[in-house]
C-alpha cells in the first residue's frame, strides 16, 4: 500500500513510517515541522517528503494523489501549558483533522488509521466494595492540596479499587487536549458513515521510547523524566507517584499502526473500529521514574506532592480486543524498554514559549 502519514517526521510517526517499510509499505509523509517540534530540521525521511500543514487543504490533496491509506498522526499533544493553549490544540487536532477527512472524501481515499488516545475516558474503571463499578468525578482541589489522591467512591466515600478500562467505557474527557481527540473519533466515524470508508482508532497509552522529544510540557511523563536524568536532576514525581499507567514502548505502538492499516479492508463499509493500545502491563508513575533513574545512574526521584488539576489518578488499558482481533502482541517489556530508554537518544526541543503551536506526536 501507499500510505500517507501525517507527522511522520515526529516521534511516533517517524517509528510508523520504519514499520512501513519493513513490512513493504511505500509511506509517504506529511509534516509541516513547526519549530515547536522540530526546532532542529531533521534529516528528510529516507521516502517522499512534503513539508505542509495538514491545515491546508490544497497541500493535502496533493499529498493524496496516488495514496490507498491514511495514518493521521499529527497532532498537538499534552496538556500545555494552560487553558490558552486551546485555540492552537483545536485548530491542529480538530480543523487539521476535518481538513484532512474532506480531502480524502474529495479523493476516494476510504481506509484511515487514527492516532487516538486513552484521555478520551477520563479516569479509568474503579470499583467500590459496596456499590460495585462506579465512576468517580473529578478530583477536588482541597483533596488533593491535602494529599488525598485517591478518588473515592460517590455514594460512599471508599476507598476504590482500580481496574481495566475497556473500549466500551463511556467517554469523560477532563482537559482539553482530551476533548479533541475525543472529536476527531466524532468527525472520522462521520466522514466514514458519509463516504462508506473505514477506519481504526488506536488509542495510545503512555507512549515512550527513543526519539521522544525532550525538556517540554507537550511531551509525556516519560520524557520529562528522561530528560531531568539527562540534566543530572532527579526526576520530579507529582502526587505521592502511585498514578497507574500503562507504559507501552513505541515500536510496539508502530506495529498497532501497520497491523491496524492492514486490517482497514476487512472492516464493513462506514465503520470506526476502536482499540486500546496498551502493554497490559501497567506500573506507577513512581516505579517508572525509579526504572529510569537506575537505569541511567541518576539520583533517585524526588516524590513532590505537587498537582495538576485535570490530571487523572489511574488509566490502565485493556487491550485484549486489539490482540484478539489483529493478533497485536507488545514485544517490549517494562524492564527492557526503560532500560533501552534510559541510554537513548531524544529529540532536541523548542524553549517552553514557542509551543504555543501545533506540533506533531
Amino acid at each position: 500500500m501507499r500510505v500517507l502519514v501525517t507527522g511522520g517526521a515526529g516521534f511516533i510517526g517517524s517509528h510508523i513510517v520504519t514499520a512501513l517499510i519493513a513490512a513493504g509499505h511505500e509511506p509517504v509523509v506529511l509534516d509541516c515541522l513547526l519549530p515547536g517540534a522540530h526546532p532542529v530540521a531533521p534529516e528528510p525521511p529516507a521516502v517522499e517528503f512534503l513539508h505542509a500543514d495538514v491545515r491546508d487543504a490544497t497541500a493535502v490533496a496533493a499529498a493524496l494523489h496516488g495514496v490507498d491509506a491514511v495514518c493521521h498522526q499529527a497532532a498537538m499533544v499534552g496538556l500545555g501549558k494552560d487553558f490558552a493553549d486551546t485555540p492552537a490544540y483545536v485548530g491542529c487536532n480538530d480543523l487539521g483533522t476535518a481538513v484532512l477527512l474532506a480531502r480524502m472524501a474529495e479523493a476516494g481515499v476510504r481506509r484511515l488509521v487514527l492516532a487516538g488516545s486513552m484521555v478520551v475516558y477520563g479516569e479509568g474503571r474503579y470499583a467500590c466494595p459496596r456499590h460495585g463499578l462506579v465512576r468517580p468525578g473529578p478530583r477536588r482541589p482541597d483533596d488533593l492540596a491535602a494529599g488525598r489522591f485517591e478518588p473515592r467512591c460517590p455514594a460512599c466515600a471508599s476507598d476504590l479499587v482500580p481496574g481495566l478500562v475497556d473500549e466500551d467505557a463511556p467517554a469523560d474527557p477532563r482537559n482539553v487536549y482530551a476533548a479533541t481527540k475525543l472529536t476527531q473519533e466524532h468527525l472520522t466515524a462521520a466522514w466514514a458513515r458519509a463516504t462508506g470508508g473505514t477506519a481504526v482508532s488506536l488509542r495510545y497509552h503512555n507512549v515512550y521510547g527513543p526519539g521522544m522529544p525532550r525538556d517540554t510540557p507537550y511531551a509525556g511523563v516519560a520524557s520529562l523524566f528522561r530528560s531531568a536524568l539527562a540534566r543530572g536532576d532527579a526526576p520530579r514525581v507529582f502526587e505521592d507517584g502511585g498514578q497507574r499507567r500503562d507504559f507501552v514502548h513505541v515500536r510496539d505502538v508502530a506495529a498497532a499502526n501497520v497491523l491496524a492499516l492492514e486490517s482497514t479492508d476487512r472492516l464493513p463499509a462506514g465503520a470506526l473500529a476502536v482499540y486500546n493500545a496498551g502493554s497490559g502491563d501497567p506500573h506507577t508513575v513512581g516505579e517508572m521514574a525509579t526504572a529510569l533513574a537506575r537505569a541511567s545512574g541518576g539520583p533517585e526521584p524526588s516524590v513532590t506532592g505537587e498537582f495538576r488539576l485535570g490530571d487523572v489518578r489511574h488509566i490502565t488499558a485493556d487491550s485484549s480486543r486489539l490482540r484478539r482481533d489483529l493478533g497485536w502482541r507488545p514485544e517490549v517489556g517494562f524492564a527492557e524498554g526503560m532500560a533501552e530508554f534510559a541510554r537513548a537518544e531524544q529529540r532536541a526541543s523548542a524553549r517552553t514559549e514557542q509551543h504555543a503551536s501545533a506540533r506533531t506526536e
